[in-house]
């Protein structure tokens, strides 16, 4: 494997993470008003403080202790793309702008909101924050889905070799129902998050919304696979390995439902934890040795967007210290808060 492979299959690697990890945080923000509701364990010593407190709470504590700290496979993620493939950076970035900004301020705006929403001291307040945690959660999650319908599609092409995105490319029914599909995905990988996380009253709330989001993604998803069919999808380089992929995306959403429906919370969360992380492979796979591609099918390959060998070598010094070191971070997280919330951890927000 030479080195442009290796670090391809890494900034895969860190955005797959950040769907999954950041993904939940994404569904767990859009669904709180429906899987909310106060915590149980804690009414005698804190009545007063807990009647004063938003609902929605339970199911925000299920990813308190590690949002944030999910953001940092997004931060890996574009730290590999400026440093090992600079040439991709200075391309989609540029080309897709608009879509970045705003899965931008969907972050900012989210992070802001969710910390800020317990300082809320009215109901009306709290409505008006509970809906930023929503647009917060909902923006950056459709965003990521037009990004990656563009990037199965194809983005136009100019004369100087320039990639260059219009409203036209992104309001198309291919790209829009990429964007939904993904929307519902981090919405039901959110619900299955908090059920394996939360007390029992909110888990089977998760539950359930989670199996009609599981149904809508398939229905979603089905209209993209139409599409491509119709040869108004996505233009695939290796489409047999795209097939097996979507089979496989199938095959996890089912999955997931089928856990989810008999209460079967850690497998689902699994099962949601693989559909979440396939779309990175269908781009990446699927297009290979292409790292960017036009409507054509055709476009800048992996030589072309790597940085030379020897700034690769360095990069992959780095990289032999950096990346355990983020594995393992994630790792004692999940180990440190293990558990359901309202048995052993604290109110967060």
């Amino acid at each position: 494997m030479s080195l442009e492979t290796l670090w391809l299959a890494l900034l895969g690697l860190f955005l797959a993470g950040y769907f999954v990890l950041g993904g939940y945080d994404y569904g767990v923000q859009m669904l709180h008003p429906l899987l909310g509701g106060r915590r149980g364990g804690h009414e005698t010593e804190h009545a007063h403080r807990e009647t004063e407190r938003p609902r929605g709470n339970a199911a925000l504590d299920a990813m308190a202790p590690f949002f944030l700290g999910n953001e940092v496979w997004l931060v890996a993620f574009t730290g590999v793309m400026f440093g090992a493939f600079p040439y991709l950076e200075g391309t989609l970035l540029s080309g897709l702008y608009p879509l970045i900004v705003a899965i931008l301020v969907g972050l900012a705006l989210g992070s802001a909101v969710v910390q800020l929403r317990g300082r809320a001291h009215s109901a009306r307040a709290r409505r008006r924050w509970g809906a930023l945690i929503v647009f917060g959660g909902a923006l950056p999650a459709l965003c990521w889905g037009l990004v990656l319908g563009l990037l199965l599609h194809g983005i136009p092409r100019r004369a100087d070799g320039t990639f260059h995105i219009g409203p036209g490319d992104v309001l198309t029914p291919f790209v829009l129902a990429c964007g939904v599909t993904t929307a519902l995905l981090f919405a039901a990988h959110g619900a299955a998050f908090v059920a394996l996380r939360s007390a029992p009253e909110p888990a089977a709330r998760a539950r359930r919304a989670g199996t009609t989001l599981l149904r809508a993604v398939g229905a979603a998803g089905s209209l993209a696979l139409l599409l491509t069919l119709f040869g108004a999808g996505a233009s695939m380089t290796n489409r047999l390995t795209s097939a097996v992929l979507a089979a496989l995306f199938a095959t996890a959403l089912a999955a997931a439902w089928h856990w989810l429906s008999h209460g079967h919370r850690a497998r689902a969360f699994a099962a949601t934890c693989c559909a979440t992380l396939l779309p990175v492979l269908l781009v990446g796979a699927g297009h290979y040795p292409y790292v960017l591609i036009d409507s054509a099918g055709t476009g800048l390959t992996v030589h072309e967007a790597a940085a030379d060998g020897a700034t690769l070598k360095i990069l992959t010094v780095f990289g032999v210290v950096v990346i355990p070191v983020i594995l393992a971070y994630q790792t004692w997280s999940w180990w440190a808060f293990r558990g359901r919330t309202g048995r052993r951890h604290p109110d967060y927000f």
